[in-house]
């Protein structure tokens, strides 16, 4: 068939025959590729596709085919009914951070909130867009992932500082809440992820050293310095992590909870300052 021959319908339908799969995959590649909302697809199907389409569709198809996340080739993600937008110098906002943004957008009301290992931003962005935040900080070890948030924030038009920060280094002052969704993959077991996170997705967001603990035994030690009194703990962690993390927890929290994902898998662990139950015993 030649090219300047081909319908929408049937670019479709090889691209999926190309990615043998029944997913959504290969309709949104071709969303992208030529600015169409499905309605004007199934009005229009019929119709040959532009020669440029065609060729920049069997283009993103052949990145798809090759293990390149989708997210990476249309350039955003989904998020809370956000765009956000994201490169491989982030990784791609999960659905299991969804139940972590709206945990705290529900308590953020007039909180000063400091989002720890920030990204692509989308929780920050998301605090402020969705939820009344008094004051929201982001911060992160990467300047290309802060620009990234920094885009974010200002395509979503959502008000955050962000803070070029190897975790607590350059942080300031106190907040209210803490949020963090750090690196938590224990070294040893990033090659045998999925090839498109292992080979695609930045290594740094992924990486939580060798038992994936590293960066929660720096947020028990040091967070208590950055939280005014009664402040509170959220922490995104691995589904087989909650025990060890509300272990590293124990010295200066209480209330430590576990919360699980849409899933059921144990993802969420929040946790309040001591110092608040502490003034209420000395009563």
């Amino acid at each position: 068939m030649k090219q300047d021959c081909v319908t929408w319908e049937q670019a479709l339908k090889n691209a999926r025959t190309r990615l043998r799969t029944e997913s959504e995959d290969a309709f949104l590649l071709l969303e992208a590729a030529g600015s169409i909302k499905r309605i004007d697809y199934l009005l229009h199907k019929e119709d040959l596709i532009p020669e440029e389409v065609l060729h920049r569709f069997e283009s993103y198809v052949s990145m798809r085919e090759a293990h390149i996340p989708l997210q990476y080739i249309t350039g955003y993600q989904d998020f809370m009914g956000l765009l956000i937008a994201v490169t491989a110098d982030v990784l791609i906002p999960r659905l299991d951070t969804e139940v972590l943004a709206e945990m705290v957008i529900k308590e953020a009301d007039s909180k000063k909130v400091l989002d720890l290992c920030t990204g692509s931003g989308c929780l920050a962005v998301s605090i402020v867009k969705l939820g009344r935040p008094a004051y929201v900080a982001a911060s992160d070890i990467s300047e290309a992932a802060l620009a990234i948030a920094r885009q974010n924030a200002a395509v979503n038009q959502a008000e955050v500082q962000f803070i070029k920060s190897d975790m607590f280094e350059n942080i300031e002052g106190r907040f209210d809440f803490i949020v963090s969704n750090p690196p938590y993959i224990p070294t040893a077991e990033i090659n045998e992820l999925m090839q498109e996170v292992k080979d695609h997705e930045p290594h740094l967001a992924l990486d939580g050293r060798e038992d994936g603990l590293h960066f929660y035994r720096i947020i028990a030690e040091q967070s208590k310095n950055y939280l005014n009194c009664g402040g509170k703990l959220f922490l995104e962690i691995g589904c087989e992590q909650a025990d060890q993390v509300k272990a590293l927890l124990k010295a200066d929290y209480y209330n430590i909870k576990v919360y699980k994902d849409l899933a059921g898998l144990d993802r969420i662990v929040t946790a309040e300052s001591k110092c608040a139950k502490e003034a209420q015993d000395g009563e």
